[in-house]
């Protein structure tokens, strides 16, 4: 049944209540306002807006600070004042700070209503300068499906374009597609200059909380975490250049709330060293990445959510060279991670200061109120008033992301850089940086080029997640042994007077009592799992204990020995059924072997693996028929009735399912990102076609039938079709086990 869902413009979303709201319930940072918005408009934004930008550490108490987003090259180039002025001025200090006030998006729009409530009001920045036009490079119809479907995105996908791979020079840029009508434009350029960083929601009174009346109103935040990276200790991290605009309640869910987060949004108190900006490079990856998850969030596998990507090209960012600037709008339910308890409850609970960084003493409060705040709202635990939850906490976080691991072993997904600031605490697949799809199965692939000692190969990524939730577990198990100790929830100032004896007492008690269940539920919800997901890509029904040892693992071994290609494999076999002639299981077998690049053939002993392939197959052809007692019939109930071709039938359809035909490798990024630098306008249109392959990975791109049979050679394909075919290859030799670097 189509429901109805009324649309809104970005500034009118509604708002989820006080209660739902992360900064109405967790603590601000006291520099940037603290918990006033209004201190924040009227203060910083006007007269102090370099606290913004400045990286400091912030005090031990703090969850997020309010910023708004300010997409700027940095170092900011600041005009010096003229001879005349320079006489005049006395606080140079003053002068910066009326330069970066100038800029701040702290004007209501012209024809917003003064101090209206029931909604946010759009700001502007009064300057010129910051009328700099914006592009639309991509929106995510998946994304806005999914997570903020009321969004009203007026024409923009007009102007987009038709998806497309072949795009000729005369089919225009787009703008030929615009709307003649006036309040549709408004609303895509509302859009585009709130996800650009060019217009702030903010609102004084709104929502209103009523347990709590200082903490209504509404603004931009950034979170502040902090983490282990590459196994090192590395202190206050945060959100260096993510700000998140907005928060609103799915229109069918209302208990679902999505936060939207500007990636590249500028400077904030934690970018350190960094200038708080993203590339076009890296964000089209993130966009791209994180809806070609998709496809493995049906299986059970969730991921932060893209919805758009807009271009700065007036913005210049220095990496290995100078490119622009970019800023990807990501969704998730929460972006809190395991880092973020970390900040509030560091290894060994020291702190320490060291140039461009440092960490904070504990805040055992602030670590109650962000447990309390996850356990109910965002994991919504089942627990009763005053039950114990930290526990509860710990092994849920271990259930999500063991799940999320096992589903990234089964697609030979890799992350890159698995740091514990980059693991979340829903379980989710967060900050695509360096990631890659499996090419030729090496379990010891190391996809970040960066990462020289392999801590963040394939093989280690169960490992490393598990190195994640120890840490989480050690930053709770102080508040863990006192829950303990009592038999319920901690209360407020629960460790005011605890001495650090009592402190490291209730560690010890809460990590000996839960680290082997922590440990225990995780490997085997990711052993299962992980199971579980492989049998599905080979189509089998029903599970079997020899499943393991007599077909998953001598299949996987024998992609390694023979440099196969992971995801055709699979692919490929999807398509098996019992060969007629010893002709068709030749030719079959032979397709398998062709799953490999010219340089890497050189290196297999061909007649050794398809003696390999034969008995595996044959093996495979015996378990399939294993299943026949346990297909269903149409009503759903178990039937015997099921004939052997009906069975392989089935089985294919199934098989082809959850076997990708497109998958998002390391060439195609490189190739789509090189054709959106180069040509914008062909370019956003291409994006648009592989951001729809990859949503959609299981469809049979390229007229596959027609590939697959017998005598099929491509002719009398259309371009289109030719170019599917192609993005669905393997690519070149030298593009297999591409390194990606961390820069973006």
């Amino acid at each position: 049944m189509t429901v109805n869902i009324t649309k809104y413009k970005i500034s009118s979303l509604p708002i989820p209540p006080s209660s739902q709201l992360l900064t109405h319930n967790l603590v601000p940072d006291p520099v940037t306002g603290g918990t006033s918005v209004p201190n924040f408009i009227e203060k910083i934004l006007a007269k102090t807006p370099s606290v913004q930008r400045r990286a400091r550490l912030t005090s031990p108490e703090t969850h997020f600070s309010y910023v708004t987003p300010f997409p700027t090259s940095f170092p900011y180039n600041i005009e010096p004042p003229s001879p005349d002025e320079s006489e005049n001025i006395d606080d140079k200090g003053a002068y910066v700070e009326k330069w970066l006030a100038g800029r701040e998006a702290r004007n209501p729009k012209a024809d917003a209503i003064a101090g209206s409530s029931g909604n946010l009001q759009l700001h502007y920045s009064v300057l010129p300068e910051n009328d700099q036009p914006r592009i639309l490079i991509g929106l995510s119809e998946t994304g806005l499906r999914d997570c903020v479907p009321h969004l009203d995105v007026g024409d923009a996908f007009a102007i987009l374009g038709e998806p497309a791979l072949v795009v000729s020079d005369t089919e225009g840029d787009g703008s030929n597609f615009e709307s003649d009508q006036e309040e549709i434009i408004a609303a895509r350029q509302e859009m585009i200059d709130v996800l650009g960083g060019r217009a702030v929601l903010i609102s004084q009174d709104y929502p209103k909380s009523e347990s709590r009346p200082e903490r209504g109103g509404f603004a931009p935040w950034s979170h502040r975490y902090s983490g282990h990276q590459f196994g090192t200790w590395a202190g206050q991290l945060g959100d260096g250049r993510a700000v998140s605009i907005l928060a609103t309640s799915h229109p069918s869910k209302s208990n679902d709330v999505y936060e939207l987060q500007l990636k590249g949004a500028g400077r904030t108190p934690y970018s350190r060293s960094a200038d708080g900006l993203a590339v076009l490079r890296s964000s089209i990856r993130e966009y791209l990445g994180s809806e070609d998850h998709l496809a493995i969030a049906a299986l059970g596998i969730p991921t932060t959510r893209s919805l758009s990507l807009i271009s700065l090209s007036f913005v210049e960012v220095r990496r290995e060279r100078m490119e622009t600037a970019c800023v990807f709008t990501r969704m998730a339910p929460s972006f809190i991670r395991i880092g973020s308890f970390e900040a509030l409850s560091p290894p060994d609970g020291h702190s320490m200061a060291f140039f461009g960084g440092g960490q904070q003493k504990p805040h055992w409060e602030s670590l109650r109120i962000l447990g309390e705040w996850v356990s109910k709202k965002v994991l919504r635990l089942d627990l009763q008033e005053g039950q114990p939850w930290g526990k509860e906490l710990v092994l849920e976080v271990s259930r999500r992301n063991a799940k999320m691991v096992a589903g990234w072993q089964a697609y030979g997904w890799m992350h890159g850089v698995m740091n514990t600031d980059n693991v979340s605490i829903l379980g989710l697949t967060i900050d695509y940086g360096p990631f890659a799809f499996m090419d030729v199965f090496d379990p010891a692939h190391i996809c970040n080029h960066t990462d020289d000692g392999g801590r963040y190969a394939y093989k280690y990524q169960p490992t490393m997640i598990m190195f994640a939730l120890r840490a989480l577990l050690n930053s709770l198990a102080p508040l863990i042994g006192a829950e303990m100790e009592s038999g319920k929830a901690v209360s407020p100032d629960w460790a005011s007077s605890a001495s650090n004896e009592k402190i490291d007492e209730w560690r010890q008690h809460a990590t000996s009592a839960i680290k082997d269940e922590m440990e225990t539920i995780f490997q085997e919800i990711c052993s299962t799992e992980n199971g579980a997901l492989m049998r599905k890509r080979l189509g089998l029904r029903r599970s079997l204990p020899t499943d393991e040892s007599r077909f998953i693992q001598p299949l996987l071994t024998m992609m390694e020995n023979h440099r196969l290609d992971f995801h055709r494999t699979f692919r490929l076999l999807s398509f098996f059924r019992p060969p007629a002639s010893d002709n068709d299981n030749a030719r079959f077998i032979q397709q398998l072997l062709d799953n490999v690049s010219p340089t890497d053939r050189q290196m297999v002993n061909t007649d050794s693996a398809r003696k390999e392939w034969e008995e595996w197959l044959e093996r495979f052809k015996g378990r399939i028929q294993e299943d026949q007692m346990f297909c269903k019939d149409d009503a759903g109930n178990v039937s015997s009735a099921v004939s052997l071709d009906d069975l392989y039938e089935l089985r294919v359809k199934e098989a082809k399912k959850t076997n990708p035909r497109f998958v998002l490798r390391q060439w195609v990024l490189e190739e789509i990102i090189k054709r959106v630098e180069s040509d914008p306008e062909k370019g956003k249109r291409q994006l648009a076609k592989v951001m729809h392959m990859a949503c959609s990975p299981f469809e049979a791109w390229g007229a596959e039938w027609e590939e697959m049979s017998e005598d099929g050679n491509g002719e009398g394909l259309s371009a289109e079709e030719k170019e599917e075919r192609r993005y669905c290859d393997i690519g070149e030799g030298s593009m297999l086990g591409f390194q990606c670097s961390c820069s973006s």
